[in-house]
């Protein structure tokens, strides 16, 4: 049987790190934090990094990456790990990482990321292939881990190109039908180990400045000329309708089978689906991301779903850490790697 203690967890610091962090040292692992320099008071003041290590740039990772390996340490990405790295960088990563480094790619390009989710069987809103197409409102957004950032509602070609002057015109973006409904986030965990799907909690985000343009009023929006976007500032928590759950656990399983035809060893750990709930009750899906996310965050002490499991304080990223080491102590580490 494995010891924990010959293994480390390492991240960098940054999206879901102190959660990430703070689960490890809850479940018995060392920790290591890389962070950027003059960004490490938030790791220093929760005390969740036993080594805190500073850096000029998250793409120097690679140059300290031996070090990392010399002590045994697990690599747990998240939504800036790709974001800073590129997953075209990710398969290059030798130090021990957890979850599937292929599926990161599926994520990355909104296309493949299409093909996977009609593939899992998931309603998805209308793809719009030029702008030209434009008959009613699109949401477009870029490829890319960014939180948002950039993103824009068009209701003509003529609006889509206007809006288009003020973004970077050499990004891949896609035209999205645009639903109107409650965005719901929906957070699983699926363990190699167990073969099961876990529901860990549901959220929404709070997006500047769409969440908060409804306190101006609409004759002040258009004298001001108030455009709508969509950067992430944070996280709501949301408890799900009951009746609505036997739904996301289905969601959530096709998703899982569809990806082990995509890639070798396919997605395991903690994986997001971004959607709307219509006031039909139907789930459209227009994103995944096959990682965890930075909604799981209000539950750093565990959400109503997983108190029902476990009956104990369980957050995504400790329940990464104890699947990293329930796989050490079965001699399984391999499983969870890749």
């Amino acid at each position: 049987m494995g010891d924990i203690k010959d293994y480390k967890i390492a991240t960098l610091g940054s999206h879901t790190a102190l959660q990430i962090l703070k689960g490890a040292k809850d479940e018995g692992f060392e920790t290591i934090c890389i962070c950027k320099k003059g960004r490490s008071k938030p790791y220093e003041s929760y005390k969740v990094a036993d080594e805190i290590i500073e850096v000029d740039d998250f793409s120097e990772y690679f140059e300290l990456e031996k070090k990392l390996m010399d002590q045994n340490a697990v690599i747990i990405p998240h939504g800036s790990f790709v974001s800073y790295l590129g997953f075209e960088n990710i398969g290059k990563i030798k130090a021990m990482h957890y979850g599937t480094k292929g599926i990161i790619e599926w994520e990355s390009d909104r296309d493949m990321e299409r093909h996977w989710l009609l593939d899992a069987g998931l309603k998805l809103p209308k793809i719009f292939e030029k702008p030209e197409d434009i008959d009613c409102t699109v949401i477009v957004k870029f490829h890319g881990a960014d939180g948002g950032q950039g993103y824009f509602l068009a209701n003509s070609p003529e609006e889509f190109y206007e809006r288009m002057k003020d973004a970077d015109s050499d990004r891949k973006y896609v035209l999205q039908e645009y639903i109107v409904g409650v965005p719901i986030y929906s957070h699983f965990f699926y363990s190699r180990l167990t073969g099961e799907l876990e529901v860990m909690g549901f959220d929404k985000r709070y997006e500047s400045n769409a969440d908060s343009i409804g306190r101006v009023a609409a004759k002040d929006q258009v004298d001001v000329g108030i455009q709508t976007s969509y950067t992430v500032t944070g996280n709501i928590p949301i408890v799900l309708r009951e009746s609505l759950l036997p739904q996301v656990f289905e969601m959530g399983e096709n998703v899982v089978k569809a990806s082990q035809k995509l890639s070798k060893g396919g997605l395991f750990g903690p994986f997001c689906l971004e959607g709307i709930l219509d006031p039909n009750l139907n789930f459209y899906t227009f994103e995944i991301s096959a990682r965890i996310v930075a909604g799981t965050n209000p539950y750093v002490n565990g959400s109503p779903y997983t108190w029902l499991r476990y009956n104990e304080p369980m957050s995504t990223g400790r329940r990464i850490a104890r699947d990293i080491k329930e796989a050490i102590e079965q001699d399984k580490l391999k499983t969870v790697l890749g």
